[in-house]
């Protein structure tokens, strides 16, 4: 192996005179230059969306949730709140109340998600998108931009905003005369109209916990589950495993399950994720190109270097001896090709990330002003790992021909 790769070296980059053989060499080692940079900056940017996406989704919802697994409520006590903060990772811990309901302005109404926020969640959120006010106050409701776009809703205007369940109640009292003081329909306000993301500029509605709980009548102590976030400098994933191993021991678990935010939206972020492995099976064609042309370059330079085979087969050499030169100087040409392209990715990338230099087409149609890039470790690694295998596999075919000429017994008259 050791001499194979000192004769692999020699053939790929040992002076030489200039032949059509050195260009197509040239074009298949910078054909996998460019397939494999491309494909890393593609894949960067739309891990960027996806985090930018992730980043909007969090502003109202949190990375990990505990829901009930049936009905609608848990009962959520500061002694179980305690216990949670108290986990490896965990920072705020906030129960919200969450539930549908209609909203009526005028002549049009609406099905809403009314979400109550407590007012850290509320002021966090205030810091998370710059606010220079608060979004609602006690009694009064923040609406999506797209939902009052709709309803012709406007800060100032009053609504009135009821759950289903008032409807069941209303149903029930005309049996049962003592619920009828129950069936007061909530009147408010809208405070403001927010901006964050489509899924709830079109459908929801925020408001402070008490309201949102006379809103969806739920009895005190009940929630719809509570917002969990993890420290700066813990990674997703080891957040939400401890989470999930404190749940399992605990004896809530026939009752409660922990709901990540792509489990919660996972039509979004499973689209996401398929995007971006058909744009890898798709760019990764450019680098199958380069490496299929990397076979013509390898054929090329058996026959070029005919006398050399003859005066190693002289020296003892064998027929695998001769394919491991080929295999290991494609092998040499992916490696270097691999490893140039993700410098190249990695060194755009960096540049995007800190000065944004490839802008947005219109940045008054986007809520950023330049393309996104998130660089994974293990998107470069995937890349990596397969550019380099498909270079060894087509170098197999050549090989196997070198070898075939190497111990040939016509090449002893065509060396004389």
């Amino acid at each position: 192996m050791k001499t194979g790769f000192w004769i692999a070296r020699r053939f790929s980059f040992a002076r030489k005179r200039f032949r059509v053989i050195n260009v197509i060499s040239a074009i298949s080692l910078a054909g996998i230059v460019i397939g494999v940079s491309t494909l890393l900056v593609v894949m960067s940017v739309l891990n960027g969306f996806q985090q930018l996406a992730r980043d909007l989704f969090i502003t109202i919802d949190s990375p990990a949730q505990i829901v009930p697994i049936q009905g609608r409520t848990i009962a959520v006590s500061d002694t179980l709140l305690h216990a949670i903060r108290a986990l490896e990772g965990v920072g705020a811990v906030e129960p919200y109340a969450e539930g549908e309901a209609i909203m009526g302005s005028g002549d049009k109404s609406e099905l809403v998600v009314v979400k109550g926020l407590s007012e850290a969640a509320h002021r966090r959120l205030m810091v998370q998108t710059k606010a220079t006010h608060p979004f609602f106050t006690e009694g009064t409701i923040a609406a999506g931009e797209l939902l009052a776009y709709r309803t012709n809703l406007r800060p100032g205007k009053e609504v009135k905003i009821f759950s289903p369940e008032l409807i069941s109640l209303g149903l029930e009292s005309l049996s049962q005369p003592y619920l009828v003081p129950m069936l007061g329909i909530p009147e408010t306000t809208v405070a403001s109209i927010f901006s964050l993301q489509k899924i709830f500029d079109d459908r929801y509605v925020l408001t402070s916990e008490l309201f949102a709980h006379r809103i969806l009548l739920l009895p005190r102590g009940a929630y719809s589950g509570i917002d969990i976030r993890q420290k700066d400098g813990y990674s997703r994933e080891a957040f939400t495993a401890n989470l999930r191993a404190w749940l399992e021991k605990s004896p809530l678990k026939a009752t409660w399950k922990v709901r990540t935010l792509e489990e919660k939206y996972s039509n979004i972020f499973t689209v996401m994720q398929l995007e971006k492995w058909v744009s890898f099976s798709v760019l990764m064609l450019i680098i199958l190109v380069a490496a299929l042309s990397l076979t013509g370059a390898l054929a090329m330079t058996a026959i070029d270097k005919q006398r050399e085979l003859f005066y190693l087969r002289c020296l003892g050499l064998e027929k695998p001896q001769f394919m491991s030169i080929f295999i290991i100087q494609g092998g040499m040409t992916g490696v270097v090709g691999t490893t140039a392209g993700i410098g190249i990715a990695w060194t755009i990338c960096k540049l995007q990330e800190l000065y944004g230099i490839v802008q947005l087409p219109s940045k008054s149609a986007f809520i950023i002003p330049a393309y996104p890039v998130s660089m994974h470790l293990d998107d470069f690694l995937i890349v990596g790992v397969t550019g380099v295998i498909l270079c060894f596999a087509v170098s197999l075919y050549p090989a196997r021909k070198a070898a075939i000429i190497a111990t040939s017994n016509s090449l002893n008259q065509k060396t004389d």
